[in-house]
């Protein structure tokens, strides 16, 4: 039976793909808007949902979890389904889920109260990463060198809280991108980035301050790079992305190298076991190593960069078998998502 396929478009997103792929095997579909007050009547007339909500939508964090359960409480494929997507920028709740399967997490710690905190500040070592639950691209992660600095962390963390969108902090990667590389693109977003220093994004203006937690993550020193797994269904492709200059974050760096021969096997095979102990449809891992050049899971996302992964050179399947075919991870996703019966 033909699945009756509906997506929510996003430009420049994963949608563009998926109404691609559509187009070029003849599948029937209609382009729906989640946003929809009726949005539940409109899907009875539909087998599958694609919508690749993420942070760049931030009215979607307002809904999409509770919208992708009750289309399975329909019978609806949705894609992200709920297990995929529950921990999709959460931080904290990325802890405890991985924790639960014995994933090899850098280890983490989450306060509730400031006196937990303040105590476990004034015991550690430093330094350690700060992170706020939210975010992606390395924004809202600052290392956290001594203990004054996590007790000053700690106090705000418990009073005003941060903002969603750190303004000042997306300004100066802006500036470091730009003289890392001069060109037009790096200078029109140097020039918006600037401008929000003094604009608020609507993001900020509709979601509250992030208060009431302190998260906390060892730093694994000596990490050049980090390595990005991705696994969809029964494939794996991965990358390496360098440092920034003169920083220890990775994410959002822009510095990306394609060689699968450069890619440590372990976490891929860490990949594949996770992402089936969590019924994964797509999920996305990001590993470091330790002192003894031991893959540590540092976060995951269902949700990534729609085009960054195009030159990786092949896949693995789960047997870790390695097969030089172009990557489309967009092509993946809904290929898994029509073969169910």
């Amino acid at each position: 039976m033909n699945k009756r396929v509906a997506i929510h478009h996003y430009s420049g997103d994963f949608s563009d793909r998926w109404i691609e792929y559509c187009r070029e095997k003849e599948i029937e579909y209609e382009i729906v808007d989640c946003y929809r007050n009726d949005i539940v009547a409109v899907m009875k007339n539909f087998d599958v949902l694609l919508w690749s909500w993420n942070l760049s939508h931030h009215e979607s964090l307002q809904f999409a979890k509770e919208l992708i359960y009750s289309l399975e409480v329909m019978g609806k494929k949705v894609f992200p389904d709920f297990r995929t997507s529950f921990f999709y920028d959460n931080k904290v709740g990325q802890k405890y889920i991985l924790e639960s399967v014995g994933a090899p997490l850098v280890p983490t710690c989450v306060f509730y109260d400031q006196e937990s905190a303040k105590h476990w500040a004034e015991q550690t070592i430093f330094p350690k990463v700060f992170k706020l639950s939210g975010g992606a691209g390395s924004m809202n992660v600052q290392l956290c060198r001594t203990q004054n600095e996590a007790l000053k962390l700690i106090r705000k963390s418990f009073s005003t809280g941060f903002s969603p969108v750190d303004r000042r902090a997306w300004f100066v990667d802006k500036v470091k991108k730009f003289k890392e590389k001069p060109s037009k693109d790096t200078s029109i977003k140097l020039i918006k980035a600037f401008g929000r220093l003094f604009i608020p994004t609507k993001k900020e203006k509709v979601m509250s301050h992030e208060k009431g937690y302190a998260y906390f993550q060892e730093f694994i020193p000596n990490n050049e790079f980090d390595i990005r797994v991705i696994v969809i269904g029964e494939k794996a492709f991965a990358l390496k992305r360098l440092c920034r200059e003169n920083d220890f974050r990775a994410s959002g760096s822009g510095k990306i190298i394609y060689d699968q021969e450069k890619i440590d096997i372990s976490c891929v095979k860490i990949a594949f076991d996770v992402s089936k102990k969590l019924d994964a449809q797509c999920m996305a891992y990001d590993f470091v190593f330790d002192i003894n050049n031991q893959p540590l899971i540092v976060e995951m996302s269902y949700h990534f960069s729609p085009y960054a992964y195009d030159k990786c050179e092949g896949y693995w399947d789960e047997r870790l078998h390695w097969h030089n075919e172009k990557v489309n991870p967009q092509y993946m996703i809904i290929e898994q998502l029509l073969k169910y019966d």
